[in-house]
């Protein structure tokens, strides 16, 4: 058995693990189908994948977004754009010396676990097609979740342009157009304040609305007023000082003319917009409700109105999908995993960056690549598979609990909640390996217990 660890993917949480991995001495095969590192901050990645538009900047800001160890540079905006965010994961990248032990233009197509919890890894050479197969002792999976399009289910049929918002790249080909935007996340506010500036006429429909987020709160970037310290207030009282800044700042949602959803400020995943609210107050953006059916040239809307449209971009999400895994199921986006990361049913396969968090995803990455460390080499354990399970129940009854029930919300966590529930995880772990497993179960055989067999 090879007692590397396989990583797929190479964007900010496959690198996080192999810098990781690389700074405890772990051995590891990083495979990655795209030429180069950064995953979907790569602008038209070559691995076919990246949702990234041209205009893209992130939502949350410089200093909450960088690793723990390698700041990004003083002189990039709060802000940072797909190019400097790319630059930054290439810098990271070099600095700790993580490419030689990736493969890339190579596509992981199948991933089977053995007898010993271990896992025969299939890849594919994209240059020359070839095949090749080893078996690894653990599998680190981190392929990322923005680029399986989900696309709704609309009555009718449509006959001008359709696209996924993963498709869009700039305004320039929707010039003079009547275009629909489907949805209201992050990037359905970004395309549609992008568009209205060349189209004739731009819509944004959306089934519950949203509570649109400034990305400035008094001269502050959004997430700098969330740290350890007040992510320990009780939620209520967070949810009304975040409710008293964003009305500071920009007032009533409704006086814009988009209406409130029918769920309270935080139950969402934040939509983070300085300019949407602006644009629909001046008539740029029309909001109208979920679309009822397609009717060629024409869309009909909930509330019984029909526009003349020609392109539909559906910025509508995405799907949690594993294609080289045929052994484990999601449905709907529910994926229950023991803190996010592994399935209690399958030792010594993990999960990193699989989260929607009320923060940067990066961090968090980090944290996740350190418990993983800790199990593959020995130092922590795991519960038994029953308390696990009781622990993902319980995880899933509180996020039904705080987050609206949607596709969009089953991996979505509180960044600095998760954060220190990894902790007490990590030294729960550790004190199990200290006091002989009272409640846990045996870990799976540590790297340093493997012999090594090419």
């Amino acid at each position: 058995m090879r007692s590397r660890i396989c990583i797929i993917g190479a964007g900010p949480s496959g690198l996080a693990a192999a810098k990781v991995f690389a700074g405890r001495g772990i051995p590891y095969d990083g495979f990655e189908m795209g030429s180069d590192v950064g995953g979907l901050w790569r602008y038209e990645n070559d691995n076919g994948r990246s949702p990234a538009y041209r205009s893209l900047h992130t939502n949350t800001s410089r200093d909450r977004t960088a690793f723990s160890d390698f700041p990004m540079p003083a002189t990039y905006p709060d802000y940072p754009s797909h190019e400097q965010m790319l630059a930054y994961f290439e810098a990271y990248a070099e600095h700790f010396g993580l490419r030689r032990d990736i493969r890339f233009r190579t596509q992981v197509v199948h991933v089977r676990p053995d007898e010993n919890g271990a896992y025969e890894v299939t890849w594919r050479s994209l240059d020359d097609d070839a095949l090749h197969a080893d078996v690894y002792h653990s599998v680190v999976v981190a392929s990322g979740h923005h680029w399986h399009p989900h696309r709704p289910e609309i009555p009718g049929s449509f006959s001008g342009l359709e696209m996924h918002s993963r498709a869009y790249r700039g305004p320039e080909p929707l010039a003079g157009s009547r275009v629909l935007i489907v949805g209201i996340g992050n990037s359905a506010c970004d395309i549609a304040s992008e568009v209205s500036r060349v189209t004739e006429r731009t819509f944004l429909s959306t089934r519950r609305s949203a509570h649109v987020i400034p990305k400035y709160l008094l001269g502050r970037p959004l997430d700098t007023w969330l740290s350890p310290l007040t992510g320990r207030l009780p939620w209520p009282l967070q949810r009304s000082l975040f409710k008293l800044l964003i009305f500071t700042e920009r007032g009533r949602q409704e006086t814009y003319g988009l209406r409130l959803p029918d769920h309270d400020l935080g139950a969402e995943h934040p939509t983070v917009s300085s300019d949407l609210l602006p644009l629909i107050r001046d008539g740029h953006i029309t909001p109208k409700p979920d679309v009822d059916a397609l009717l060629d040239d024409l869309v009909r809307f909930a509330d019984g109105s029909k526009e003349r449209i020609d392109a539909v971009i559906y910025a509508t999400g995405y799907l949690i999908s594993f294609p080289f895994l045929d052994f484990v199921d999601v449905a709907d986006n529910e994926f229950p995993l023991f803190h996010h990361v592994l399935p209690p049913s399958w030792p010594n396969l993990y999960f990193l960056g699989l989260v929607q968090p009320l923060g940067a995803v990066p961090p968090l990455a980090e944290a996740q690549a350190g418990w993983v460390a800790d199990l593959v080499e020995g130092r922590a354990a795991l519960p038994s598979a029953d308390v696990m399970e009781a622990a993902i129940a319980e995880q899933e009854k509180q996020r039904r609990r705080r987050f609206v029930n949607s596709k969009r919300h089953r991996i979505e966590v509180d960044a600095y909640a998760y954060l220190r529930a990894l902790r007490r995880e990590r030294r729960a772990g550790r004190g199990r390996v200290s006091s002989g497993l009272p409640d846990g179960q045996p870990p799976a055989p540590a790297l340093s217990d493997l012999s090594l067999k090419s």
